[in-house]
């Protein structure tokens, strides 16, 4: 014990007169290893936050795949938008938010595509039988002009006018009608329906039957 006692005596005598001389190097060390200790737990949260953000789209795009269009067209208007926002951040959008209301200059939800685009969209949760008139577009294209969005997207549970149709594929709207939402809903992407977009709303047998469904 005494030998000890010594001994830490004889380092701390070497440290007070050898200060000068070490004491960059014991800074450095205490540096780098706060450095290192602040990395690591930095590395640690963020695979923690893209766990939980994996398991969290994994999550919503279960409960997307489990929801049909009968119960999309029991929600609200307010229900139908965070559906719409969910269904984008499922596909890898960013910064998406619900800003539908009183005042929200025609966009109901905004945010980032994948690509780094940016988008804003309006949500329509229309009985099936009604359908979307040009003026709604025009509202649309009002919004992104507010909003300086790169795109605009329309989304309702019905189906567009020829004409309304018509002008979102002159002005560049994807315009995502009730057969499309049902297959972003069971999976398919947002920007994969643009591949699609105003190639008409089904041949004249599709159109027999959606009369017979829903009475238009």
């Amino acid at each position: 014990m005494k030998a000890l006692a010594v001994g830490g005596g004889v380092v701390l005598v070497l440290l007070v007169v050898f200060w000068s001389a070490v004491w960059p190097y014991i800074t450095g060390a205490l540096v780098l290893g706060g450095v290192g200790a602040a990395g690591w737990w930095l590395r640690r949260t963020d695979r923690l936050v893209r766990g939980r953000d994996r398991l969290w789209r994994q999550e919503e795009a279960v409960k997307a795949g489990h929801r049909t269009l009968a119960e999309v067209d029991a929600m609200t208007g307010t229900e139908f938008e965070d559906l719409v926002a969910s269904l984008c951040r499922r596909d890898g959008c960013t910064q998406v938010r619900r800003v539908g209301g009183a005042n929200d200059n025609g966009a109901d939800v905004v945010g980032r595509l994948p690509d780094g685009r940016t988008m804003v969209i309006q949500c329509k949760r229309y009985t099936p039988s009604s359908t979307i008139a040009s003026r709604e577009l025009r509202d649309l294209l009002g919004a992104k002009v507010h909003f300086g969005a790169d795109l605009a997207v329309f989304v309702t549970t019905t189906r567009f006018s020829r004409p309304s149709e018509k002008f979102a594929l002159q002005h560049g709207i994807l315009a995502v009608h009730r057969d499309h939402l049902g297959l972003w809903n069971n999976g398919a992407s947002l920007l994969s329906l643009s591949e699609v977009n105003g190639r008409g709303q089904g041949d004249s047998r599709h159109r027999t039957r959606w009369k017979q469904a829903y009475g238009k």
